[in-house]
C-alpha cells in the first residue's frame, strides 16, 4: 500500500506515513483483513475527485468540502465506510453530474477522517478493487450508483515475467532520480504483485487521461506495456534535467574557481608589486612613451604624471584624470609626418582637375611646392648650427583664401592635400565664442579636453597635414574670450612651433603645418589677425568661366548623383548661360549646379516613366523645367552705364 503522489495535504505527509504504517501490516496489506474480505456492494456512494485518478492497492489523502461530499463522508462513517471514487472528465468543475464522470472507478475504504475548523473533511482512502459504474440511482442529497467487480484479466508465462522485471527496473531507475520517492517505499511498491502497475503509477508525473487510461486497461501486460512507455518517458527527462543542472553547476563552479584564481593571482602580484591590472596600464603607458618620441619637455611631463600614476589606486577620482591625460599625450603623432609630394608636373595636373581658373590662388601653391623641394635638395646652402634651424625656418605658411560664397575656397584645400600627399584637417570657426575651443581647457576642470586644434591633428595621426580653418570672419567674442585672439599664435609661422594647449600644458610643434583659412569678407578679421596671413583674394566667375565650370565639372556630377547617363541628357552652351544669367546672380555657381540638378531630376522623372529615352536641354527645356526667368538683364542699362557721364 502507497500514498498516491496527488495528495491535496502534502503538509501532512510525514502524518499520513505513520496512520498507514498503523493501518497496514509488513506484507503491504490491509491490518484490517475482514473489511476488505467482505463483498462490496452492488449499490456504492459515489465520491467525485477532481484532478486525481485513485488505483486499486493505494492509498491516497484526500480532502472533502463540498456539501454533499460532506453528507456523503458522514453517511459513510457510520455505515460500512465503502465508497465510489470516479474522476471527473473536467477537473475544473466543482459538482459534476453522472455525464461528467468516467465509467470506470474504484472502490474504496475509508480509514481515518478528521474535520477541521473550516468545515472541511480530511480523510485516508484505501483503493480496494476496480469497478464498472452503472445506472446512477440516485443523485440527492449526494451520488450513488449500481456498480459491479472489474477485476484486471491476469496472464502467466515468461512473457509477464520478463515485463515485471522490466517494470522494476526502470522503476528502481526512476526511484534514484526523484528525490521525494521515500527509500523505505521502493520495496513496499515493488512487493506488490497484484497488480504491480498501480503501485508504479502512483509515483508517475502523468496527465489525467493517461492516468485515467491505465486504470481501464484491462490486461494486465496491457498495463505493463503502457507504463514502461510512461517510465521511459520519464526517466529520460529526469535525466536530461540532472544533466542540465550537473551543467549549470559545473559552470557556475568554474566561473567561481576562475575568479578565486584569479584573485589569488592578484594577492600574489600585488605581494611581488607586478602584474595587476593597474600595473600593467602603467607599463603599456611607459611603452607607449618610449616609442613616441616626444621633445624633452613633454617627455619629463608625461614621465612625471606617470609616476603619480602608478602610486594611486584605481579607484581614485584622480586616477582617471590622470590616466585619460596620458592617454592623449601618447597619442599625438610627436614625430609621424607624411612624406609631400614635391613633384610641381603632379600638383598643377590636381588642381587643374579639380578647379578651373583660380591662376594666382594655383601658381602660390606651385610657388611653395617648388620653394619647399629646391630647400630639401640643396640644403645646406649656408653654415648653420644645426639642421633643425633649418627645419623650424620659416617653414610654415598662412594662406588666406577670401571671396563670395560658392567660388571653391573650401574645396581647394582639399585639392592642395591631395596634390601634395598630405592628411586634409576641416574646422568650421563660425560661430565659436569660446577660447577655449582653441586652446583647450586646464585638467583642473571636471570633463576637461584639448581644444579642437590638438584634437583633430591627434585624430589625423600626422604632424603636417593640410589644416583649414574655415570662415574665420565669423568668429565671435563674448565673456569666455576672444577666439580670434586665440588664433594670432596658432597662426605665426615664428611662434606656432611652440603651441602650448592648456590641457596639455606643454609645447607642441605646429610649424609643419599648413594653415588655410577662408573668410567671405577681410573688415571683420582684426587686423593682427590678418597681418599673420598671406591674403590671396578669389574673384567671382565670368559668364564664360561658369559655362566651362558647368560643362566640364557641375553637369559630369549632377548627371551621375541623378542616376543618369551621358547619352540621356545633353545640356546646350546656350542653355547654360541663360541658367547662369536668368536664373542665377550671384559670384559663384552653387545656384548654377542646384539648377541644373533640378534640370536632371525633371529628365530623371520623365526617363523612369517612359515619356523619353533622352533629351538635349535647349532654351524651351529651360523654360519648361525652371519656370520664368528669376532676373533679367537689359542691354539698354548695360550701354547707358558702359558710357562714361551717362
Amino acid at each position: 500500500m502507497i500514498i498516491n503522489k496527488y495528495s491535496s495535504d502534502n503538509s501532512n505527509f510525514g502524518a499520513i506515513i505513520t496512520t498507514l504504517g498503523n493501518e497496514l501490516g509488513k506484507d503491504g496489506k490491509p491490518a484490517d483483513h475482514e473489511l476488505l474480505g467482505n463483498s462490496i456492494p452492488d449499490v456504492l456512494p459515489i465520491l467525485p475527485v477532481r484532478g486525481i485518478v485513485v488505483y486499486p492497492l493505494t492509498a491516497v489523502p484526500l480532502t472533502v468540502g463540498q456539501p454533499r461530499s460532506v453528507n456523503l463522508i458522514d453517511d459513510v462513517n457510520n455505515n460500512d465506510r465503502i465508497i465510489g471514487l470516479v474522476t471527473s472528465k473536467n477537473p475544473d468543475i466543482e459538482t459534476p453530474g453522472p455525464d461528467e464522470l468516467y465509467r470506470i472507478g474504484t472502490a474504496a475504504a475509508v480509514h481515518r477522517l478528521m474535520k477541521t475548523p473550516d468545515g472541511t473533511i480530511r480523510l485516508l482512502v484505501q483503493g480496494i478493487a476496480r469497478i464498472n459504474i452503472g445506472d446512477y440511482i440516485d443523485t440527492e442529497p449526494y451520488l450513488k450508483a449500481q456498480v459491479e467487480l472489474h477485476p484486471e484479466t491476469r496472464e502467466k508465462g515468461i512473457k509477464i515475467e520478463a515485463l515485471v522485471r522490466t517494470t522494476v527496473k526502470q522503476f528502481e531507475t526512476l526511484a534514484h532520480l526523484v528525490p521525494s520517492i521515500p527509500e523505505e517505499m521502493i520495496p513496499t511498491a515493488l512487493n506488490i504483485d497484484d497488480p504491480l502497475a498501480y503501485a508504479i503509477a502512483t509515483y508517475l508525473r502523468i496527465d489525467l487521461k493517461l492516468a485515467q487510461k491505465l486504470l481501464e486497461i484491462d490486461r494486465v501486460s496491457s498495463k505493463l506495456k503502457k507504463l514502461l512507455t510512461v517510465l521511459g518517458r520519464e526517466i529520460e527527462v529526469l535525466e536530461l534535467g540532472h544533466k542540465l543542472q550537473k551543467d549549470a553547476h559545473t559552470e557556475m563552479e568554474g566561473v567561481q574557481r576562475e575568479y578565486f584564481l584569479r584573485e589569488q593571482l592578484k594577492a600574489i602580484q600585488r605581494e611581488l608589486g607586478e602584474g595587476d591590472e593597474a600595473t600593467l596600464e602603467v607599463d603599456e603607458f611607459r611603452s607607449k612613451i618610449s616609442v613616441a618620441g616626444m621633445p624633452d619637455e613633454a617627455h619629463k611631463e608625461a614621465t612625471r604624471e606617470l609616476k603619480r600614476l602608478s602610486k594611486l589606486p584605481a579607484s581614485s577620482a584622480e586616477y582617471g584624470v590622470i590616466r585619460t591625460y596620458l592617454d592623449c599625450i601618447t597619442s599625438l603623432p610627436w614625430t609621424n609626418v607624411t612624406t609631400d609630394n614635391l613633384d610641381v608636373k603632379h600638383a598643377q595636373t590636381v588642381l587643374n582637375e579639380d578647379h578651373y581658373g583660380l591662376i594666382p590662388i594655383k601658381e602660390r601653391i606651385l610657388e611653395f611646392l617648388a620653394v619647399r623641394k629646391l630647400r630639401l635638395d640643396r640644403r645646406p646652402i649656408r653654415p648653420v648650427k644645426s639642421l633643425d634651424h633649418i627645419r623650424h625656418e620659416r617653414e610654415g605658411v598662412i594662406l588666406c583664401l577670401v571671396g563670395p560664397p560658392g567660388v571653391g575656397k573650401t574645396s581647394l584645400g582639399k585639392s592642395i592635400a591631395r596634390a601634395m600627399g598630405r592628411k586634409f584637417i576641416r574646422m568650421s570657426l563660425g560661430g565659436m565664442r569660446d577660447e577655449a575651443e582653441i586652446r583647450g581647457h586646464r585638467r583642473t576642470y571636471i570633463g576637461a579636453m584639448p581644444g579642437r586644434i590638438i584634437q583633430s591633428i591627434r585624430r589625423s595621426g600626422s604632424k603636417n597635414p593640410v589644416f583649414m580653418l574655415d570662415e574665420v570672419d565669423k568668429l565671435g567674442i563674448d565673456f569666455r574670450g576672444a577666439p580670434a585672439s586665440a588664433l594670432l599664435e596658432l597662426l605665426d609661422p615664428e611662434q606656432n612651433r611652440s603651441f602650448r594647449d592648456h590641457y596639455l600644458d606643454v609645447d607642441f610643434d605646429l610649424s609643419q603645418v599648413f594653415f588655410i583659412t577662408t573668410a567671405n569678407m577681410l573688415e571683420p578679421i582684426p587686423p593682427p589677425l590678418r597681418d599673420r596671413m598671406e591674403i590671396l583674394e578669389m574673384s567671382g566667375y565670368t559668364e564664360n568661366e561658369k559655362l566651362i565650370i558647368a560643362q566640364d565639372y557641375l553637369v559630369p556630377r549632377q548627371v551621375y548623383e541623378h542616376g543618369l547617363r551621358k547619352k540621356e541628357i545633353k545640356f546646350k552652351p546656350d542653355a547654360l548661360i541663360n541658367i547662369a544669367r536668368y536664373y542665377t546672380r550671384e559670384a559663384g555657381v552653387r545656384n548654377l549646379e542646384r539648377n541644373i540638378g533640378q534640370v536632371c531630376r525633371k529628365v530623371a522623372t520623365h526617363i523612369a516613366s517612359d515619356k523619353f529615352k533622352q533629351v538635349t536641354i535647349n532654351l524651351k527645356k529651360v523654360t519648361e523645367f525652371l519656370g520664368n526667368p528669376q532676373f533679367f538683364f537689359s542691354e539698354e542699362v548695360a550701354q547707358r552705364t558702359a558710357i562714361p557721364g551717362v
